[in-house]
């Protein structure tokens, strides 16, 4: 786990490294949810196109493997375009930075994928109370975590993690943090407020999942993952979270007798499970706790700055 962490050698080589000069404000974020929007569009045609080609049925395991990352190609290709001409004359932003204080990488690691288990438990009182699932989409989410598990992990445990973090927080929250703007007294300054920014990202992080059943819950996730984010600087570190929180869900869909379970109080007593919900709320304080101990570079967080073109 420590190597996922090491600083690479050739920074500027690496895939993320070529969004560092992209810096959107609000703008910039309606623009990636809008081109999102269109690599959607371009996804389902793709699909229904191969669909008439091969015969196959448009709603099966293959669908979504092909769809979804062409979803995303549309905000990838404008965004590493306007970094581009971006990098010529302004400072960019490491997405992928590496504070992790004296607890070093491996143990913040370890710590931000319990929290965010704790987290993704302690919603499930919230799921509770929301109405039931249309049938249409609770077919649709198992056939996410349900249908071939291989499939299933690659969609939901590495394409999810990887573009969906490399969007909300390498793109919109980086942005929202550091874009230059005028403030109401007419000097020039960095972002926004670290918490409003944070909550916006989630909010964004939110509305792509398109339903208030994952909405909720992607909303609270956002929301820790915005913040170990502005602490760190580490985008890995959040893919790793949100690859945590989706394996989860997807290995838990096989555990027989709790396929169909629509909240943990199926699987397990109430007392049971308020004595856990219990045990992690005093966790994530205490990782609230540990993880504040990080100090920030800026204000803004801990997103590295790039001088010059490429440096």
């Amino acid at each position: 786990m420590a190597a996922f962490f090491r600083k690479a050698d050739h920074a500027n080589t690496d895939l993320l490294s070529n969004y560092a000069w992209y810096v959107p404000g609000i703008g910039g974020m309606f623009l990636m949810l809008g081109l999102l929007l269109l690599g959607a569009l371009l996804g389902s045609l793709l699909v229904g196109a191969v669909a008439m080609a091969t015969g196959l049925r448009a709603s099966g395991d293959w669908s979504t493997l092909l769809s979804y990352p062409v979803m995303f190609i549309p905000p990838m290709l404008a965004a590493g375009n306007i970094s581009m001409r971006n990098a010529v004359f302004e400072n960019g932003y490491k997405l992928d930075s590496r504070h992790f204080g004296r607890l070093g990488g491996a143990i913040v690691a370890l710590l931000c994928m319990a929290a965010t288990f704790a987290l993704a438990f302690c919603m499930d009182a919230v799921n509770a109370l929301m109405p039931p699932m249309p049938e249409w989409l609770e077919g649709a989410l198992k056939q996410m975590t349900q249908g071939n598990i291989w499939i299933n992990l690659l969609c939901v445990s590495i394409f999810a993690p990887f573009f969906e973090e490399w969007l909300c927080r390498g793109i919109v929250l980086r942005g929202l943090l550091n874009y230059k703007r005028t403030d109401a007294e007419g000097n020039a300054v960095r972002g926004l407020k670290p918490w409003v920014t944070i909550v916006i990202s989630a909010l964004f992080f939110a509305a792509i999942h398109l339903n208030p059943w994952q909405a909720i819950p992607a909303f609270a996730l956002g929301c820790l993952f915005g913040w170990v984010y502005y602490k760190t600087g580490s985008l890995k570190l959040t893919m790793l979270m949100h690859c945590t929180n989706n394996t989860l869900a997807v290995l838990m869909s096989r555990v027989e007798g709790w396929e169909n379970a629509e909240n943990w109080t199926d699987i397990m007593s109430k007392t049971a499970y308020g004595i856990l919900f219990g045990v992690a709320i005093l966790f994530l304080a205490y990782f609230y706790l540990e993880v504040n101990k990080i100090q920030t570079a800026t204000p803004q967080g801990n997103c590295d700055e790039i001088t010059g073109s490429g440096e």
